[in-house]
């Protein structure tokens, strides 16, 4: 079962006060580069695994999207997801993502912004959103980047240091235990070709790959990320349902 980390009084206060929890997609320095990759969501049924407070669930209705189903763990996200929501064509539940269960061809696009890497049982979650879309279906999604991710270290690795550069045992899968926002964060290092073949085994073709970077202009106008340049914080993979 997936750790419910975000349900923790302490971890949740923190999150809430991140930029990209005030501000919502605006607050997501790497959200223009994902919004040039969402197909066309005109009268679509998009999925959205682990909404957290519902800023993609919305902006996919705004873009045309038919109906949403938004997923989380959390307790609180959902409850916060539903106060600032007024939109029945979105329909948030409390889910597991380790124990997904969608209904077969139902979707058209599968969503999911820094939520797998929190997933054990990746394969397993690729199986299920392979077949919850539709043939031709799609599945966007972005993640810690594996280099990112501290690897496991005698201790709790303490991602609110930098001193956590350079990586050591990239090769090293599995659990990581590590102090953001509170102590104890279970997350799952995958390297990249483990997460893209568990794709492709699956059923997936890979339509793009991007390590993401911050362009000229957000450095201008938000300096520290500058400090994104030094390695890639987040991946980002847009992939296509092959019809079986």
């Amino acid at each position: 079962m997936t750790q419910n980390i975000y349900d923790e009084p302490e971890f949740f206060a923190g999150y809430s006060q991140l930029e990209r929890s005030e501000r919502g997609l605006d607050g997501a320095p790497e959200w223009p580069a994902i919004r040039d990759l969402i197909p066309d969501l005109s009268g679509k049924v998009v999925v959205d695994l682990g909404c957290g407070f519902g800023w993609f669930a919305r902006w996919a209705r705004e873009a045309g999207a038919a109906r949403v189903l938004a997923l989380d763990v959390s307790e609180n996200m959902i409850a916060r997801a539903r106060q600032d929501t007024h939109d029945p064509g979105i329909d948030y539940r409390i889910a597991d993502l380790n124990r997904l269960s969608l209904p077969d061809d139902e979707f058209d696009l599968a969503y999911s912004s820094l939520a797998f890497h929190y997933i054990e049982d990746f394969d397993h979650l690729v199986e299920n959103i392979r077949r919850g879309l539709r043939p031709n279906g799609q599945l966007v999604f972005s993640i810690e980047h594996p280099i990112y991710m501290a690897p496991e270290a005698p201790g709790w690795i303490d991602l609110n240091s930098r001193k956590t550069w350079p990586v050591n045992q990239y090769l090293v899968e599995g659990q990581r235990v590590m102090n953001w926002l509170a102590d104890g964060v279970i997350k799952y290092h995958r390297t990249i070709g483990t997460t893209l073949n568990s794709l492709i085994r699956r059923g997936f073709a890979i339509d793009h790959v991007l390590e993401w970077r911050p362009v000229e202009t957000q450095i201008r106008d938000k300096p520290a990320l500058t400090d994104e340049m030094e390695r890639p914080m987040i991946l980002v993979v847009k992939a296509l349902r092959l019809v079986r």
